[in-house]
């Protein structure tokens, strides 16, 4: 058994801290960003000190439990990372680096909830396999009652995980066969526990859990645009945009959908979606940036900092398919300011929109 006082890890800088949720487990394992000096920091399993010297991975029942213990520590290290004797423009580049490590986290986070909550809307109305009607491989039958537990709430799933233990011997993955039987049982390490993690969206829409999930998930990106649409029907998020514009704001973020106000030609507001340059894609947000749209693309990409400091300005394009965005004026271009919105009001909106 390793004891604390023997890992060399105790004496390392963490600068933030971050849950991530392993479905072998069950549980919300934190993770901490290191400081590595010249290179970039990079995030690992955190490890705490127990009664006796010992050693335990830092890990929570759910996900809230998790992100409030991230929440409450993150200040704190901020705070440490400020009172360090540090070239100030070196300082500045790490708190941008620890920014973006933390805006990936959490907007990766916030996106498949909001994913696996219209996946299970989606099939709200599917009818539940009876538990005794299931059609199951000889090996598999003891599994029969937790199977019909998660297809009562997933009647949608192709791909179970089932022999929920905190003992990870006993997992096993079950898939359904084109022919309405379910597989024999086969181990499942960890790959094999989050590939049946990502059924819960994947199947909901209709897609492979082996799919690259890259690619999995931008489709379910495309799926989801025409249901953000439905939500400028509703009373309360039109109530929000009238505030919002009453302030002043014209552009909402939040989990890839943009509400985006134009008020040439009688548009008003309609909605977009958030897409990334190469560069980008794993960049700060700049929040205090504008977004300068020179045409009526259908994306837009949101100003951003290299790692390097520079700011990048926002903007609106096509997708690569789309063709070229037809051009505005120029006495019509418009520079905007734009408000990020925590991921939640993304997921409690379309949950509100009466199911089709």
């Amino acid at each position: 058994m390793v004891k604390w006082s023997e890992l060399k890890r105790a004496s390392d800088i963490v600068l933030a801290v971050w849950p991530h949720y392993r479905p072998l487990f069950e549980r919300w394992f934190m993770q901490e960003l290191i400081d590595k000096g010249e290179l970039a920091p990079i995030w690992r399993e955190r490890m705490v000190p127990g009664d006796n010297d010992t050693v335990f991975a830092d890990h929570y029942p759910d996900r809230e439990a998790a992100i409030a213990a991230a929440n409450a520590l993150n200040p704190t290290l901020r705070q440490a990372l400020s009172g360090r004797a540090m070239d100030p423009v070196v300082k500045r580049s790490l708190e941008l680096k620890i920014d973006k490590a933390l805006q990936a986290k959490q907007r990766l986070q916030d996106e498949e909830a909001l994913m696996l909550a219209e996946a299970l809307r989606r099939h709200t109305d599917d009818e539940r396999p009876d538990a005794a009607a299931l059609k199951l491989a000889p090996d598999s039958e003891r599994y029969r009652q937790d199977l019909a537990e998660q297809l009562a709430e997933m009647p949608y799933l192709r791909v179970a995980k089932v022999g929920r233990s905190n003992n990870r011997w006993t997992h096993a993955l079950l898939y359904l066969g084109p022919d309405g039987v379910w597989s024999k049982p086969y181990h499942a390490g960890e790959k094999a526990a989050l590939t049946a993690e990502r059924a819960k969206i994947a199947n909901g829409f209709g897609l492979s859990a082996s799919t690259h999930w890259g690619k999995a998930k931008a489709k379910i990106r495309q799926i989801l645009l025409p249901r953000a649409n439905q939500l400028l029907q509703l009373a309360s998020v039109q109530r929000m945009l009238a505030e919002a514009l009453a302030r002043g704001e014209r552009v909402l973020v939040s989990n890839g959908i943009v509400f985006w106000y134009e008020p040439d030609g009688g548009v008003g507001w309609q909605v977009k979606e958030t897409s990334s340059t190469r560069e980008s894609e794993g960049a700060t947000i700049w929040k205090e940036g504008t977004i300068l749209s020179t045409n009526h693309g259908r994306l837009v990409v949101l100003p951003y900092i290299k790692e390097g400091g520079e700011h990048v300005r926002g903007h609106t394009k096509n997708g690569p398919n789309d063709g070229r965005a037809l051009p505005r004026h120029r006495d019509h271009y418009v520079e905007i300011p734009f408000s990020l919105y925590d991921g939640d009001l993304m997921i409690g909106l379309f949950g509100e929109l009466p199911y089709e």
